[in-house]
């Protein structure tokens, strides 16, 4: 469904958060939604130039009472590198595969704006830049700004959420990191992340073999060109680099069945993330490095088998080093099943947030600023 509406040629005069273009688009799934815009608006990718970034903002039948109200950035997790798996597209053609948690924000009467990720939606931008956690981070602030500055959409000015879960946990969690510094006049009052690793590399061995391998090339692929300026490509051999040029343009699902094989099989070398330019971009995107100024939920399932449990405990564990207020919840199930189980919970404490000072009336951590969060 990608049209001339995501065809941006021209991009001079804008700012991170400018909206370009908007349409209203018809959401059959979401009986809840009074209303739903496709997006375009401006964001930024991780060496801060200015990029175009799509997604949806859809308003519910009945909005809460001032105090409860809320703009929620919901960001899904991963659906894939390209193809149709863009989440405003998906949800305009009935698509969208999990409808709960985005049905549940708009009965309590929040605003619900999804942002489609670097890469994704705007025509000749993907790969979609799996894992990039502060790639995927400006584009979930700047919509949040590009809703608050366009008042043709019908959305009145009110506190910001974030809810992001496993790729997308990272994103607003990373989020959280970037915003004083980054987009400081959001009110943004709560974050809360599902199935997050702070740490890369503890992804990797579910995704170097297995059931999760396809994710590997995934990341390599994702990553690669959100640092596109670094040689991180010359790990793939001759194969890998005509299995990347497919991939670019697949699904999840269908990245999953095509590239069983072990992540090895595409590289020069067997372990590809041991590379000098690869471990530099894994530090770059290990979180926790800044403590957010807002409250932050973290949940996972303790039979993850895509993102281990143990991933989540140590992000845990480091944002509390940081001093961070965080919350954790960890409930008996598998990757897709906590996704779906957590929903009720996690609305319940983005709604607590609500109540608290905004960003600004916080005190901000001590010697922490730009200059620690910027990649």
């Amino acid at each position: 469904m990608t049209t001339d509406f995501h065809d941006v040629s021209t991009f001079d005069g804008y700012r991170p958060g400018d909206l370009v273009r908007a349409r209203p688009v018809f959401v059959s799934q979401l009986s809840g939604a009074a209303g739903a815009w496709q997006v375009v608006y401006a964001s930024a990718n991780s060496r801060s130039e200015l990029i175009p970034a799509s997604g949806i903002v859809l308003t519910p039948e009945v909005v809460a009472r001032p105090g409860d109200t809320a703009i929620l950035v919901y960001s899904p997790g991963f659906r894939g590198l390209g193809g149709i798996c863009t989440p405003s597209q998906l949800l305009a053609i009935g698509a969208e595969p999990d409808t709960t948690g985005i049905a549940a924000a708009l009965a309590r009467g929040w605003v619900v704006a999804i942002p489609d990720g670097q890469g994704l939606g705007i025509t000749g931008g993907g790969p979609h830049t799996f894992l990039a956690a502060r790639a995927g981070a400006r584009t979930v602030l700047d919509l949040a700004r590009a809703v608050y500055r366009r008042a043709d959409l019908g959305v009145a000015v009110a506190p910001v959420l974030a809810w992001g879960y496993a790729d997308g946990g990272r994103a607003v969690a990373a989020a959280g990191e970037l915003h004083p510094w980054y987009a400081p006049e959001v009110d943004l009052r709560g974050v809360a992340a599902g199935a997050v690793a702070s740490d890369l590399a503890a992804l990797a061995p579910a995704f170097s073999r297995g059931r999760g391998a396809g994710l590997g090339l995934a990341a390599l692929i994702g990553l690669s060109h959100a640092y596109d300026q670094l040689p991180l490509r010359d790990v793939l051999n001759e194969a890998g680099q005509r299995a990347a040029m497919e991939a670019e343009h697949l699904t999840g699902s269908e990245l999953l069945e095509r590239f069983p094989q072990p992540v090895s099989h595409w590289c020069r070398e067997p372990d590809p993330w041991n590379d000098h330019w690869w471990r530099r971009v894994l530090e770059l995107e290990t979180l926790a490095h800044t403590r957010p100024v807002i409250p932050l939920h973290l949940y996972h399932g303790s039979a993850d088998a895509i993102v281990p449990v143990s991933a989540g405990r140590r992000t845990l564990i480091a944002y509390r080093q940081r001093g961070t207020q965080v919350s954790w919840r960890e409930y008996e199930a598998g990757h897709h099943a906590t996704a779906a189980s957590a929903t009720g919970d996690v609305l319940a404490r983005l709604g607590e947030t609500l109540t608290g000072p905004p960003p600004r009336e916080r005190a901000r951590p001590s010697g922490e600023g730009e200059h620690a969060s910027r990649p």
